[in-house]
């Protein structure tokens, strides 16, 4: 099975499109994930994808009418022929019934599509706890994940010591990884190389390494990260200048690094 990374267009917003492209395609990640480009920007991000030879993994954002806003995102998705889309889906306030009835009914939609979709575990939507997500994935048989555990991190205040058994089921419906190391106080440390985010990092680590192992052993031909490390709100910053405390797009490399040197090990 084989690793790609691909780099979030997330927090590079003050260089022009090309050269976004071109400095992810000079860096060697295989490809980028956003949200569909506007009207204004679609012939030219389409000739960059062709061009720097990157493969493009969609976002989308339900909101309203669920159900009918995930239809109509996936289907200007579809038109950029992505590898997935990444989902975020329902809401954290929906009663369990709704969120199991949108589930269901969105599977049958991804299929139509013929397109691999994911879920992203994340703060604010239905999957912002394990114990949330581990209902629906019972309840739901096709249902896959964007594993971005650095959300329950935060909502749990912890590293999830008391969740493992729950961990090790919900690793194996993962298709697709945010590599963003979160903790216990926040969705992102200020630089995952830091000593003192060592054990953050390594519970991290354990997570994508069973992913990696489940994905190797349910035949997977390929897993892709997405070091989703983001720009200052995330990024931790100075008081009164709000400078960042560190270079993203160096974390960004840096994770990237992380995950190369790692790989081997992880499927050994």
């Amino acid at each position: 099975m084989k690793l790609k990374v691909f780099k979030s267009l997330w927090g590079m917003e003050h260089w022009s499109l090309e050269e976004r492209f071109a400095r992810i395609a000079d860096a060697g990640y295989a490809g980028v994930e956003s949200p569909p480009p506007g009207p204004e920007e679609e012939k030219l991000f389409r000739e960059l994808l062709e061009r720097y030879g990157l493969e493009y993994s969609s976002m989308a954002f339900t909101g309203g009418d669920h159900l009918e806003s995930l239809r109509s995102q996936l289907e200007r998705a579809a038109s950029f022929s992505p590898v997935l889309v990444n989902v975020h889906s329902a809401k954290d306030d929906m009663p369990y019934e709704e969120q199991l009835s949108f589930y269901r009914q969105a599977v049958e939609i991804e299929r139509s599509f013929g397109i691999p979709v994911v879920h992203e575990t994340h703060r604010g939507r239905a999957m912002y706890t394990p114990w949330t997500t581990e209902r629906l994935l019972n309840d739901v048989s096709g249902l896959r994940l964007c594993a971005d555990f650095s959300h329950w991190c935060v909502v749990c205040e912890s590293l999830l010591e008391d969740q493992a058994e729950r961990m090790a089921g919900i690793t194996a419906r993962a298709s697709y990884v945010h590599a963003r190391v979160g903790h216990a106080e926040g969705p992102q440390v200020n630089h995952p190389a830091a000593p003192e985010h060592a054990e953050a990092l390594a519970a991290h680590d354990a997570w994508w390494r069973s992913i990696a192992r489940h994905r190797r052993d349910q035949g997977a031909d390929q897993l892709i990260f997405v070091p989703e490390f983001g720009p200052p709100g995330y990024l931790q910053t100075l008081p009164f200048t709000r400078q960042p405390v560190s270079d993203l797009w160096e974390v960004c490399l840096w994770m990237k690094s992380y995950l190369e040197r790692r790989w081997d090990e992880w499927l050994a």
